[in-house]
């Protein structure tokens, strides 16, 4: 028997904050600068819903140490700058969390400072204050299960009665790993049969999102 949703968990980037487009976008920028030349494709494929520490890892194999770092260091400096310039919600999401009664929270391959900005940056910091979970609290990140896991056992839920909403191939492979529901957005930038596979549901409409929850 399906148990029935008690906890609903958000990814923060592109599904929360539309933030996954300066990201590509810098990341993009920085290839070109820094040796790696890479479409937007190629960084959607490559690094979107990755941990830092995982971006990291490709781009010391490919790059060096040094020059991972130094990526590194531009990319928070230039995404933070690009947030400042401008950052909204994802649309519809608003209008998706003010019908949703269920409990929530967040888990992010982000780490809790660039969390704080970007959901601070478009007012959606104090909704989820104190339930933020970051990929830096686990030994691996997305698409292993960890994070997701740890965020159930921190909210006190079985993972069997979680739901998890995000917007990247690893994401959901992350969410079905850790045996629960997953719900993948395909209004961003990722591809809907990116997000598909067993027990996914995918939707490219954020305001349909608390009728496919309460439809389980």
């Amino acid at each position: 028997m399906i148990k029935p949703v008690e906890l609903v968990i958000f990814d923060c980037d592109g599904v929360l904050v539309d933030s996954e487009p300066i990201a590509v976008r810098v990341h993009a920028a920085l290839g070109a600068q820094l040796g790696w030349p890479l479409t937007e494709d190629e960084v959607i494929s490559r690094f979107v819903g990755r941990s830092s520490v995982s971006i990291g890892e490709q781009l010391t194999e490919r790059l060096g140490a040094d020059t991972a770092a130094l990526w590194d260091k531009r990319f928070r400096e230039m995404h933070e700058e690009a947030v400042d310039q401008g950052l909204a919600p994802v649309d519809g999401l608003v209008e998706a969390l003010d019908a949703i009664t269920l409990p929530t929270c967040v888990a992010s391959s982000g780490s809790h400072e660039k969390m704080r900005h970007t959901l601070g940056r478009t007012g959606l910091y104090e909704r989820f204050a104190g339930r933020i979970h970051s990929a830096t609290e686990v030994s691996r990140g997305k698409p292993a299960p960890d994070l997701f896991l740890h965020a159930a056992r921190q909210q006190g839920v079985d993972p069997a009665a979680c739901a998890v909403v995000e917007d990247s191939q690893y994401g959901v492979q992350a969410a079905r790993a850790a045996g629960m529901r997953a719900f993948g957005y395909a209004g961003g930038l990722t591809p809907a049969e990116w997000l598909a596979g067993p027990g996914t549901v995918v939707f490219d409409d954020m305001r349909r999102l608390p009728e496919l929850l309460a439809a389980g």
